[in-house]
């Protein structure tokens, strides 16, 4: 009894050891101030190939299907905000340099972006086309995607589903060889990439977005906007996979507007806002 009694009590502080290891902060604060402990589980570095594999899947069938740009002007404008962006990524995280930073546009009318780990940016043309976006609101968009990778929120979920035995040892299941590499991979998208977000990680993905495309010199009253037109977009009906993934427009907006006034001093200190007359 005595034993069974000690056995469990290293147990249970073994189980906090590694419980209080796997607790994280992926990033800084940055002027938003962003500072929330996560639980982070799952191997940044498995995460990451994963996501790859992924990604590299996705481009692969839409390039056979004739649907991937890699040139013309809706990818040169994505590149070219992306590109003012990404070095804006160094305030929150120092690793970012190091990352492998990809665009995709797929030429389909889905209502939707995103930005897996390690860097790998994808939008749809039917974002940019049907809610006509300017340069600044594609700004917003990717600095929101952007910011779910800086924050690792995929890792983060993938974390949790392994804590509640709801996914598999991911380094195991990708070790078997390329079939189960794709099946880990598939998996760990669906935590990352398909599944909604926490209305958390939303918020965080927001804040930092705002101060991404700030820094980088778009105009962060664009945020509202986007928004207003995606909530415009939905008519009250089918409402576009973008912002049926992502809770309560009409509360990010206060809170995307609360905002404005941190940021709006990086954005005037930008070499790139307009001097307005």
């Amino acid at each position: 009894m005595q034993c069974y009694f000690f056995g469990s009590k290293l147990y249970v502080i073994f189980a906090l050891v590694t419980l209080l290891s796997a607790c994280a902060n992926s990033t800084r604060p940055g002027a938003v101030g962003i500072n929330r402990s996560q639980f982070m589980m799952a191997s940044s570095s498995e995460v990451d190939r994963l996501s790859a594999i992924s990604y590299n899947e996705q481009n692969q069938k839409a390039k056979e299907k004739n649907l991937l740009v890699t040139s013309g002007p809706i990818y040169d404008r994505l590149k070219r905000i992306a590109n003012r962006l990404i070095p804006q990524t160094g305030e929150f995280r120092d690793d970012t340099r190091q990352w492998n930073w990809q665009l995709t546009l797929i030429n389909t009318p889905t209502l939707n972006a995103s930005c897996a780990p390690g860097g790998k940016i994808t939008f749809y043309t039917g974002i940019i086309e049907q809610l006509n976006l300017s340069d600044d609101e594609i700004a917003a968009i990717m600095g929101h995607e952007i910011a779910h990778a800086l924050r690792e929120h995929g890792r983060e979920r993938v974390s949790q589903a392994m804590a509640q035995g709801a996914v598999v040892n991911i380094a195991m299941a990708a070790a078997g060889g390329y079939g189960s590499a794709i099946s880990a991979a598939n998996q760990v998208a669906q935590y990352v990439l398909v599944l909604p977000n926490s209305r958390q990680n939303e918020s965080e993905a927001d804040a930092i977005g705002l101060e991404l495309a700030a820094r980088a010199g778009y105009d962060p009253e664009a945020a509202i906007s986007v928004w207003q037109k995606m909530i415009k977009a939905t008519d009250g009906k089918n409402p576009p996979e973008f912002l049926s993934t992502h809770p309560s427009g009409e509360t990010r907006i206060a809170q995307l507007t609360s905002l404005i006034p941190v940021v709006e001093p990086l954005y005037k200190a930008s070499n790139k806002a307009p001097v307005k007359q």
